[in-house]
């Protein structure tokens, strides 16, 4: 096959790997950098142009499109769709996951557990707000924050009540979130990969942080899931629709529950914990689904 790679960055790690494993499985990869590809839009002939040169046909597209420049990001994956080339992950599914809100009411929708959350736009309604969510301590999250980026955990209502109303002076979109104290500063980050969880690792806040964000100094080791947790971290990915998915959820006293659903999950940290090759699972499962459209016979004609 030949695989277009959407990344902005060929030396990150993710990028690295995948370009390897692709090689070491006898396809042609090239990296396309998605903000310097520009669309011809165009009832009969839709095409993509990059960096002044008509971009050759692709058999496949794996998007790594970083979450500041989502919207251009999907209107090119949209291109390619339109070119009927076989994307790993579509351009609705991805917005699906990028917007915090519209996520967990999808994944509401479909029964799968949550924390409870709550939001709301007028500062009348904070007291409320806060009760909702059964109180201090609780988490408050900027809906636009990424790698635990704009998340604050409110010790006292009176604190919660100061930080809510500070983001919204500054016009900011928040979600307010119960705190799920028997966590213990941990999350479980499951990669799933088709209609199956491929590895999982837990991932434990530095001392002192409750954010377990690799990024925040968090730690990772290999973990064992439960059933249910395999279970709902399939049904969040598919709840998506992403066919590849980095699924984070936390242990509560009332089963697991869903904290975000990534579209483009970082490989560094769990091919390190579980020393599996989720590259080479990643390259395999495009081998199943998007060769198939290559060999499948032409239509008879007459």
């Amino acid at each position: 096959m030949h695989i277009a790679l959407l990344s902005r960055n060929r030396h990150l790690y993710s990028t690295r790997r995948l370009i390897e494993a692709a090689e070491q499985r006898g396809h042609s990869i090239r990296v396309v950098d998605t903000l310097r590809c520009y669309m011809n839009i165009t009832s009969h002939r839709p095409s993509i142009h990059y960096k002044g040169a008509e971009l050759e046909p692709f058999d496949a597209v794996i998007p790594r499109i970083g979450s500041s420049v989502t919207f251009y990001g999907c209107a090119v994956l949209r291109q390619f769709e339109m070119m009927g080339t076989y994307v790993l992950n579509d351009n609705v599914a991805i917005t699906r996951s990028r917007d915090k809100l519209r996520s967990l009411q999808l994944l509401s929708r479909k029964g799968v557990g949550l924390p409870v959350t709550g939001f709301a736009h007028s500062p009348d309604d904070i007291p409320d707000l806060i009760t909702m969510v059964k109180g201090a301590p609780l988490v408050i999250k900027l809906l636009e924050g990424t790698q635990g980026i704009g998340v604050v955990l409110a010790e006292t209502n009176q604190a919660a009540e100061s930080v809510i109303q500070a983001f919204m002076g500054m016009k900011a979109n928040i979600m307010v979130q119960e705190y799920i104290k028997e966590a213990k500063g941990a999350d479980i980050r499951c990669l799933v990969i088709g209609d199956k969880v491929v590895a999982a690792m837990k991932r434990q806040a530095a001392e002192g942080e409750f954010r377990s964000n690799l990024h925040r100094g968090g730690s990772a080791s290999v973990i064992r899931i439960t059933p249910e947790e395999r279970s709902t971290a399939i049904r969040a990915a598919k709840a998506m629709g992403l066919h590849v998915a980095g699924v984070d959820l936390l242990r509560s006293n009332h089963g697991p529950v869903i904290m975000e659903v990534n579209s483009s999950p970082g490989l560094q940290g769990i091919e390190t914990a579980t020393g599996k090759d989720i590259a080479g699972q990643i390259i395999e499962h495009l081998e199943k689904h998007a060769a198939p459209k290559l060999k499948a016979p032409p239509k008879p004609k007459g």
